[in-house]
């Protein structure tokens, strides 16, 4: 096994790092070297890993490398390095969500989805940082500091899944593990310029999170675990080591992912959601948005406008915001929860009375959410019979020049063409996929005049996550992929 890398290798697909490891071309200690040599040169500045794990790192390639000089293989992940995002737990490393007072608090179990990872091989380098309780489309907090956007240090790596976003675009990691229930995976996945997906909602587990739950609670909707990666590919092979049952499911339950509904980029059949004047997108996303729509109406591929049936986005929106408020702020004590109330009763927002119901919902209320919920998802499964993919923007804007977190969110907004947008907007393109559960998939597409990233999402239909997978793969074969960031490939 050879110990020669060059520090662009790290930008190699994780499965292409894989297939060396498997072949012995490389060894896992010399993979990690390499890792540990660029988090050591340029997270400095980033800012991305913020919990070390690289004494035991070090210790598990060795023993992958022992392993295979014994001729076996550790798993599906054998050797490949990892971080994870600093809310999921893993035994014996804090699990901080960004808060100063859990600094001390060390995890005593592992999440499943870490628990997969390591049977597979893996190699965890980290955790990465976020926001305070994972609640921002930053990652800046006062125990770790403000993660830097490696296209531009200015800028916001996007959030909750920040550091891991960036450590993935700036090759400190082959792969980044995050969570997502109003884009905290595809908004940092579009911000720096990768790839991320948001599992089907129940087909990896939800538990070991923070905030969130150490046991399986099925009243806790919407938020999911998922990779983020600098190929499409590497998602799909991330996904088939996280997925499955949770305790007590793997009984009786077996989750087999349906394969991709089609193999050429022709044979799709895409729908883009119309926009709606209330909502403005950046001039240049919807650009790029109309390029993509044209080069797949130039190869034969069936595109147009379409949404779900009846389907009207500040309804939707409502509901996604009275959902999101209750399931998020579960466990808020009351003297808070009190307060985020009266900060919504002074609000202009409009959608702060359905934000102000899910932080009150009595239990007939939250029923009555639920049930609503269903009637969106049965409307995609109508709409997913005649389509394929649902194209939308991630966000409306790219990524934006860091904001203190000493403003509030009511008091923050965003120029999108001109004018000022409340904050709070970010939420709503990635709630599209949240509030059904439906897998999305977020990819890069070009950039800006500033040379910022910008990234759009694939919605797929449930439990076929393979699709939109395979939609962003076939895109990067035809039309380019993933790009490094200047200056990190020295």
């Amino acid at each position: 096994m050879s110990n020669r890398l060059a520090s662009e290798d790290a930008f190699a697909p994780a499965h292409v790092l894989l297939a060396a490891l498997r072949e012995g071309n490389i060894t896992a200690s010399a993979l990690l070297a390499l890792h540990l040599e660029r988090i050591a040169r340029y997270n400095p500045r980033l800012n991305a890993i913020v919990i070390p794990n690289y004494e035991q790192a070090r210790q598990r390639a060795a023993d992958a490398d022992a392993a295979q000089r014994a001729g076996k293989l550790l798993g599906a992940l054998h050797g490949l390095p990892l971080t994870v995002k600093d809310t999921i737990e893993v035994a014996g490393l804090p699990t901080t969500a960004g808060i100063a007072a859990r600094a001390g608090l060390i995890s005593v179990e592992h999440a499943p989805l870490v628990q997969r990872l390591l049977d597979a091989g893996g190699i965890l380098l980290g955790k990465t940082n976020v926001p305070p309780y994972a609640g921002d489309w930053q990652a800046d907090n006062t125990l770790f500091g403000r993660t830097n956007n490696p296209w531009d240090l200015n800028r916001t790596s996007g959030g909750s899944t920040g550091g891991g976003a960036v450590a993935v675009a700036a090759g400190l990691t082959s792969l980044a593990f995050g969570s997502d229930i109003a884009g905290s995976i595809r908004i940092p996945a579009a911000f720096c310029g990768i790839y991320g997906h948001r599992p089907s909602e129940t087909a990896v587990p939800r538990y070991g999170h923070v905030p969130g739950s150490s046991l399986p609670n099925p009243a806790l909707v919407m938020a999911v675990q998922g990779p983020l990666a600098r190929d499409a590919a590497d998602l799909e092979m991330a996904l088939n080591v996280i997925a499955g049952p949770g305790v007590g499911e793997e009984v009786g339950w077996r989750l087999t992912f349906p394969p991709p509904r089609h193999a050429s980029l022709a044979a799709f059949r895409v729908a883009l959601l119309p926009y709606v004047p209330w909502l403005p997108v950046d001039r240049e996303i919807v650009a790029a948005l109309d390029d993509l729509a044209s080069r797949l109406d130039q190869i034969g591929a069936k595109v147009a406008e379409a949404q779900p049936e009846d389907f009207d986005l500040w309804k939707h929106q409502e509901v996604y915001d009275a959902l999101l408020h209750a399931v998020v702020f579960s466990d808020l004590p009351t003297d808070q929860r009190e307060r985020m109330v009266q900060r919504l009763q002074q609000s202009s927002d409009p959608f702060a009375p359905a934000q102000m119901l899910g932080l009150t919902a009595t239990a007939a209320q939250f029923i009555s959410l639920h049930s609503q919920r269903e009637h969106y998802r049965a409307s995609f499964r109508a709409f997913f019979r005649d389509w394929d993919v649902l194209l939308a923007p991630v966000s409306i804007t790219p990524a934006f020049v860091h904001i203190s977190q000493q403003t509030t969110f009511a008091n923050r907004t965003l120029q999108i063409n001109g004018k000022a947008v409340p904050y709070s907007r970010l939420q709503v393109y990635p709630g599209l996929a949240s509030l059904s559960g439906q897998p999305a998939t977020a990819f890069p597409w070009g950039r800006t005049r500033q040379g910022l990233p910008i990234g759009l999402q694939a919605i797929g239909p449930y439990l076929e996550d393979r699709t939109p997978i395979a939609f962003a793969a076939l895109l990067a074969r035809a039309f380019g992929g993933f790009v490094p960031p200047p200056g990190y490939t020295l």
